[in-house]
């Protein structure tokens, strides 16, 4: 099976989950072969080149793309492949049904396992909040699917790289009715809560934006983190909502996830329960986020926060 994986690209730097998906190939015995699409790849393209890609082909797009300008151009890149994967991120979801109609292809969104059985593609996805698995066999000749961040390693940099091509590809016209004319970027929204290895997520437990925004902003800070949110503190204006961390907004799979006032509602918990390690602060001491954190700190986080920061400095500073 010939697989393709569409490498994302941020800051001029290879998204991780993308590069994951590296691996996901890998898993079902197929060498993937990558895709990036923009301008200023060089850096990107040599460490997809490094991490295990067959070969690695450069589309030259000057400016910003519209959705279904990148749709068109993988599209065309894909018609060579048997199976398109591309990161579950917000623009991954979008544009992965979009190119399936293009390719006449099935597709599958936010997919936590990638098979082949009988040479038809295989997914498992979450369903439910993640509170059920649902296996689904896609079973036209093509697939494009996309993979939900952390569900795969990502993979490590090897001494030889693959090589690098550019490809001549440009969107088909029925792709260009619109175009991007610019982004106004909110404050914080160059943050990439997919790829943080700490993430620090406030509720509505917290109390005040006011307490939010400290508590929470030192306790990333001396951590070497992030700041998330829950859907009640998005909703109250608190923080941007590109820092919304659940079913409705971002899926992540930190190394540490801190929940601070987060009571646990499906919805949160479904974007964040692969995380490697949890702990949860939350005065009730029957908060569902209890059930799933491998520790749990029952008291104000008022009042725990700040302790937990002082200690932290305390440790750095012995340690030198």
């Amino acid at each position: 099976m010939n697989v393709l994986a569409f490498i994302d690209v941020k800051d001029g730097k290879p998204i991780g989950t993308s590069l994951e998906l590296l691996t996901a190939a890998k898993e079902i015995g197929e060498t993937a072969d990558a895709i990036l699409v923009g301008e200023g790849l060089e850096e990107a393209a040599q460490a997809a080149a490094k991490c295990g890609a067959g070969k690695v082909s450069v589309v030259e797009a000057e400016g910003l793309l519209t959705e279904e300008a990148l749709s068109s151009i993988l599209a065309q890149a894909a018609e060579a492949y048997d199976l398109l994967l591309l990161s579950a991120t917000t623009l991954g979801k979008t544009i992965t049904p979009q190119v399936a109609g293009k390719l006449g292809a099935g597709s599958a969104n936010d997919v936590i396992k990638v098979s082949v059985e009988d040479g038809k593609v295989k997914v498992l996805r979450p369903v439910y909040s993640g509170n059920l698995q649902q296996e689904l066999a896609i079973k036209t000749d093509k697939a494009v699917v996309s993979v939900r961040g952390g569900s795969y390693d990502k993979p490590q940099e090897e001494g030889a790289a693959a090589p690098v091509e550019k490809l001549d590809l440009a969107a088909e016209e029925d792709a260009l009715r619109s175009k991007i004319v610019d982004v106004i970027a909110e404050a914080g929204e160059t943050v990439n809560l997919e790829d943080a290895k700490v993430v620090v997520c406030g509720g509505r437990g917290m109390g005040t934006k006011e307490d939010f925004e400290s508590l929470c902003g030192a306790l990333a800070d001396v951590l070497g983190g992030v700041v998330g949110a829950s859907r009640p503190v998005i909703d109250s204006e608190w923080i941007s909502r590109t820092r919304q961390v659940g079913q409705s907004g971002k899926i992540i799979s930190p190394d540490l996830y801190i929940g601070c006032g987060i009571s646990g509602a499906s919805q949160h918990v479904s974007g964040m329960r692969d995380s490697k390690y949890i702990i949860a602060i939350n005065k009730d001491e029957e908060a569902p986020i209890f059930e799933i954190a491998n520790l749990g700190i029952v008291g104000d986080v008022k009042k725990v926060i700040p302790i937990l920061v002082e200690e932290i400095k305390k440790r750095k500073e012995s340690e030198g």
